[in-house]
């Protein structure tokens, strides 16, 4: 397998984003780089003024620009958006972990698991018994797929993810490196003298094109199903806890958590390090500021921010004036004074 990317002209590039070339069609683009990187094989991208003059500043080979935009002093290639642009070229200058096809010999796929035959498992994965991986989807070494574990076609489990039992994933789905899918969810009871684990004995059910971060967890239901819904992307590090549902083509970014039986609705955008309770609802159409903490269901649409999360107007509002709180209280206890003494000249 190659370990790298050999390039292609401007003119090559230029017909794959469909963009217009003003500049030398034989130069050779070997890397895709940001904004004020000195590379002359390296092309970037520029959405603005100000991010054209940091390209500009630099010895970069090419940048993509808007269509309309006037001549730069580089060559470029017009396009009606950038950053869509940029986005395809990173895919395909991307390079997949190496996996051979097949089976290697030293994974252990139990006699009992379902393995399509265009399926790729790794190095010392482990596929257990009733386990069923689709079409074209990729076991990576060390990963370990649990019994009664369903992978869709296209799926991607990357190295050291887990999947305990119970895992029904669909198509195109992706687990990076030390995801945890299907661990116990956090259910004790205090007995009077210690805590009595509850037993978790459901599942989890995963849409198409699901994405979960490295190192994030997706706790097991207590009976019933934790649910995430197409299309959703968690970030590294978010903890969803059992029995909780989140709908489609939701966004959870670093280190947010969900407390048991929540409910997420589709189109929701959760800021990093934010918290949400139990039993809460978030409703269609929620976006959620960073380092958040939500207690309280949220159904209207909008934008929201602080704890509790107040609109974002209003939230921005407040945390001017926590900026003035010295001030204020300063001001307020010369008021106390100056009526106090007020008060004794009576």
């Amino acid at each position: 397998m190659e370990t790298q990317v050999h390039g292609w002209t401007l003119g090559e590039i230029a017909a794959m984003v469909g963009g217009e070339l003003k500049g030398p069609a034989d130069l050779r683009i070997t890397r895709v780089v940001p904004a004020g990187y000195d590379d002359p094989s390296g092309v970037t991208f520029a959405e603005s003024e100000k991010y054209l003059a940091k390209c500009l500043s630099s010895n970069v080979g090419a940048v993509i620009v808007q269509k309309g935009h006037g001549t730069v002093d580089r060559p470029a290639i017009y396009v009606d958006s950038p950053r869509a642009a940029f986005g395809y070229l990173l895919s395909r200058f991307a390079r997949p972990l190496p996996l051979a096809s097949g089976v290697h010999p030293t994974a252990i796929v139990s006699p009992g698991a379902n393995v399509d035959s265009s399926a790729a498992i790794g190095a010392y994965a482990v596929v257990e018994s009733g386990a069923s991986i689709g079409a074209g989807s990729r076991i990576y070494p060390f990963a370990y797929v649990g019994e009664a574990c369903t992978l869709g076609e296209g799926c991607i489990v990357f190295p050291h993810a887990v999947l305990y039992q119970d895992v029904v994933m669909g198509a195109r789905c992706v687990v990076h490196s030390g995801a945890v899918l299907g661990a116990d969810g956090f259910g004790f009871v205090w007995d009077g003298k210690k805590q009595f684990k509850v037993p978790q004995i459901g599942g989890v059910i995963i849409g198409d094109d699901v994405e979960f971060g490295a190192n994030t967890c997706v706790d097991r239901a207590t009976c019933g199903e934790t649910m995430i819904g197409r299309g959703t992307k968690l970030d590294n590090l978010v903890q969803i806890a059992h029995n909780v549902t989140v709908g489609e083509d939701t966004v959870l970014a670093a280190q947010v958590g969900v407390g048991g039986s929540t409910s997420i609705g589709d189109r929701v955008s959760i800021g990093g390090d934010s918290a949400v309770a139990d039993h809460v609802s978030i409703g269609d159409g929620v976006v959620i500021g960073g380092r958040s903490g939500v207690f309280q269901d949220l159904d209207e649409p909008g934008e929201y921010l602080g704890l509790p999360p107040l609109p974002i107007v209003s939230a921005m509002r407040v945390m001017a004036l926590q900026t003035r709180l010295p001030e204020l209280f300063k001001r307020l206890k010369q008021l106390e004074d100056e009526v106090e003494a007020l008060r004794r000249n009576e």
